[in-house]
């Protein structure tokens, strides 16, 4: 009896050191914990996704690549097995397993001195406490803490939520963070069209990710994914017949694929820069914004095909910059050549080969994993010798002329000659990046929505936009904003202009201005249209000097150009800077009929809820719901573009845009054989080259330049540089469309003139054309030349309405 009572109080004075100890545990850890509260309305982090008008996904951005999904949407075999693998008794302990940690206490015991990491026994609980409040520190202190944290958690949150937490924040490898983004990355599945052995394997990469890595480490993945199904069938959540047929299943980790990514870098980025404008970082990279674009995946594909296409054949036209790099070829070359950095902004199809041996009619080629191949002479005509000063060597008659065994060079395949004709396998054509560049955009002129863009030949080897972040010269571009500044002063597109010389002192000490035309002939007077047509310096000049700089400084802001126009004459020759976007949105308001637009990239944004937090169409209209019009007709929403000018007067411009690309300096473009307007541009010494124009329902802008200004070429011009990048893109972009004229506005009277006297035709006059007028302002006899009264000095100028030096 006294050994009982001995031993009773022994054990009631340890129980006491117990609680005691416990107490002190929980007073000592148990401080300046951090708030767990929070977890009950926490949002894990999760991926914005950028769609294409079309959905085709076009970038994701995100820190933690994460679906989050509800733990009510998940499959319960996904659940059971991580509950298996991670904590069986999960739904049944209080926040800890004692007899778990009973087990590690005693494992880890055994294991001292060993070097071994100890063994943890910690809930699904504890592991929420320690991913969202605690460090991955090893210790004695951070175990108590979260035993702590794991007590309050069980207390505060349900149990569905605190496993919902722990399956969309866990990390599983190959930047997954969740069960739903690793399903994706790892099997290119959703939850629910897992396999059962899928979903043990995703469970078995709780423990450590890198340890089981499906290739890497194929055998301990199997072993693992073994053990969890082991696990799922002893606590009976799959039979034993499942399991034995799940462990005999290979694993094949796919990885994710998207078969139906829209590609499109530069408008993507533009995407991202508006989205960290508007909602700013934390939220475009892990707020799950759904970003719906305005970007047309066809058209996308197209601009860059037509500008790459555009910019290399400018390129080759130019000559032969010479190789990427000199190796031996006699031996040793294949390991050089694979270990050869390659250049940045090739085309995937170009490949790097070394040119092993060279006659007169074709070079012979080889490639680092041993295929050989051939580049005949007629694939090698562009290739005379690059010179300073946009000179090129001579002619090429050899294939041996430029190109040496052991130069590397860029080659693609060849499969079809010109032609037509089908071409044997191993025949390549020489290949070289271009040292211009530019950008293309396309857009709806009813909306501002962009369609496309491009904003260089390749964003690796720039991210430089040229669509939207270079500011060049117009040249003639800008000339229609001009003309159209000139008929809202009066005049018509029959208004003779004086074609001749123009010269303007500029004070002491200084050069006279002398601008002159293209051709450096003068043709005396000529009807407005055809100096817009032939774009005529001169007479675009004695135009703006007529009404004053200041009439053309107020278009170019209205029609949001330039909105510091200095008032200078050689502005209107387009001396000033703007961007292709910029000029593209102003031809697009010409277009549509004189109505203010603003580009726009993004349609709609909605919030990881799916609520719309963003929308570019603002315009009201109260019947748009489904259900106030089933049955009848939709209803319109009320026009609420600005009207910038006269509808009139626009079409006017549009309708001399139309000559120019009939019978002016756009004629290349008419071949398409679709209603089609437009203007080219080229600045002094032909540094910028531009195409502007439109269908009645797409406007298209194209710029060409070098990044570093510099000459194109003598020869080079809008019309032979910028004017084919803008048909190839048109030609497929209108070719399964109808053949739509342009809309013509109310107020505007369609008489037959002479283009080159402005007079009315005849009806013997078969040069005849069509020509727009205001009712009432038809040519009646033989009109006034515009060309008296211009200023010769810089005081006459001013008070025509200019200022500065020109």
């Amino acid at each position: 009896m006294r050994w009982l009572i001995y031993l009773a109080s022994l054990g009631l004075m340890l129980a006491l050191v117990a609680v005691g100890g416990a107490l002190y545990g929980f007073y000592k850890f148990g401080r300046d914990l951090p708030d767990y509260k929070y977890l009950a309305t926490y949002q894990p982090p999760v991926v914005t996704r950028v769609h294409a008008a079309d959905g085709r996904l076009l970038a994701e951005y995100a820190r933690e690549r994460r679906v989050f999904v509800p733990v009510k949407a998940m499959p319960r075999r996904v659940i059971k097995a991580f509950l298996a693998a991670e904590d069986k008794t999960f739904y049944s302990h209080f926040g800890l397993d004692l007899t778990g940690l009973a087990r590690a206490v005693v494992t880890n015991l055994s294991q001292m001195g060993t070097g071994k990491r100890p063994v943890g026994a910690s809930t699904i609980t504890q592991q929420v406490a320690k991913n969202f409040l605690l460090s991955n520190e090893v210790s004695i202190a951070r175990k108590a803490k979260e035993a702590i944290l794991a007590l309050r958690i069980e207390r505060a949150l349900s149990k569905d939520r605190i496993l919902e937490l722990y399956l969309n924040q866990i990390y599983l490898g190959k930047r997954s963070y969740g069960v739903a983004a690793a399903a994706l990355n790892y099997f290119d599945k959703s939850l629910d069209s897992l396999t059962i052995a899928e979903a043990a394997y995703l469970a078995a990469l709780a423990k450590g990710p890198s340890n089981y890595h499906p290739i890497r480490r194929y055998d301990a993945a199997i072993a693992r994914r073994n053990w969890v199904l082991g696990q799922m069938a002893r606590n009976q959540f799959i039979t034993t017949a499942e399991a034995a047929a799940a462990k005999k299943a290979p694993l094949i980790a796919t990885g994710r694929t998207i078969s139906d990514l829209a590609r499109a870098d530069y408008f993507a980025e533009e995407v991202r820069r508006e989205l960290m404008d508007r909602f700013g970082e934390n939220i475009v990279y892990g707020g799950g914004l759904s970003v719906h674009t305005t970007l047309d995946s066809r058209l996308q594909n197209l601009a860059e095909t037509a500008l790459r296409s555009g910019l290399e054949r400018y390129d080759r036209r130019h000559g032969w910059r010479g190789p990427i790099a000199r190796l031996d070829p006699v031996t040793g070359w294949q390991s050089r050549l694979a270990t050869l950095r390659r250049p940045v902004g090739a085309p995937a199809a170009w490949r790097l080969a070394l040119v092993t041996d060279a006659s007169e009619s074709a070079l012979t080629v080889g490639f680092a994993d041993g295929q050989a191949g051939r580049i005949p002479k007629a694939q090698l005509t562009w290739a005379r010798a690059w010179r300073k000063g946009q000179k090129r060597g001579p002619k090429v008659k050899r294939a041996d002329q430029v190109i040496k065994p052991g130069d590397v060079v860029w080659v693609e395949a060849v499969t079809e000659t010109a032609k037509g004709a089908p071409v044997p396998p191993g025949v390549f054509a020489l290949r070289q990046i271009p040292d211009v560049d530019g950008g293309i955009i396309a857009l709806d002129p009813h909306t501002g929505r962009v369609l496309a863009m491009s904003g260089g030949y390749a964003a690796a080897r720039s991210s430089f936009n040229r669509a939207t972040q270079a500011r060049r010269q117009p040249g003639s571009a800008f000339k229609p904003f001009v003309y159209l500044a000139g008929l809202e002063a009066g005049f018509t597109p029959a208004t003779r202009i004086l074609d001749a010389p123009f010269v303007l002192d500029q004070g002491p000490g200084r050069k006279k201005w002398k601008p002159a035309n293209y051709t450096k002939k003068f043709y005396g007077p000529t009807p407005m249209r055809i100096g817009l047509e032939k774009s005529r310096n001169l007479m675009t000049v004695r135009l703006a000097s007529n009404i004053g700089m200041r009439r053309v400084r107020e278009i170019a802001k209205r029609f949001h150009i330039d909105d510091r126009l200095p008032l200078q004459l050689s502005m209107a020759l387009g001396a000033g800077e703007t961007d292709l976007q910029r000029l593209t949105a102003a031809y697009a308001m010409l277009v549509n009929g004189g109505r203010e637009i603003t580009p726009s990239l993004i349609d709609r944004v909605q919030d990881r809820n799916g609520v719309t937090v963003y929308r570019h169409d603002r315009r009201p209209c109260e019947g748009c719901l489904v259900a106030a019009w089933a049955g009848g007709l939709p209803p319109e929403p009320p026009d609420v573009r600005r009207q910038i000018a006269n509808p009139a007067n626009v079409y006017q411009v549009v309708s001399m845009l139309r000559g120019v690309v009939t019978r002016g300096t756009g004629r290349r473009i008419a071949k398409i054989g679709k209603p089609l307007a437009g203007k080219t541009g080229t600045s002094n010494d032909s540094v910028d080259t531009w195409f502007i124009g439109f269908a009645p329902d797409l406007a298209v802008g194209v710029f060409v330049g070098f990044d570093k200004p510099r000459s194109l070429g003598p020869f080079d011009s809008g019309s032979n540089v910028a004017a084919p990048v803008f048909k190839t893109f048109m030609e497929g972009a209108l070719a399964d469309r109808p053949a739509v004229p342009f809309r013509r506005p109310s107020g505007v009277r369609l008489v037959r003139i002479n283009p080159r006297t402005g007079q009315l035709a005849d009806a013997n006059d078969r040069g005849a054309i069509i020509e727009a007028f205001i009712p009432g302002t038809e040519p009646v006899g033989e009109s006034p030349v515009i060309g008296g009264g211009v200023p010769t000095t810089v005081s006459e100028a001013v008070a025509a309405g200019a200022s500065g030096l020109y």
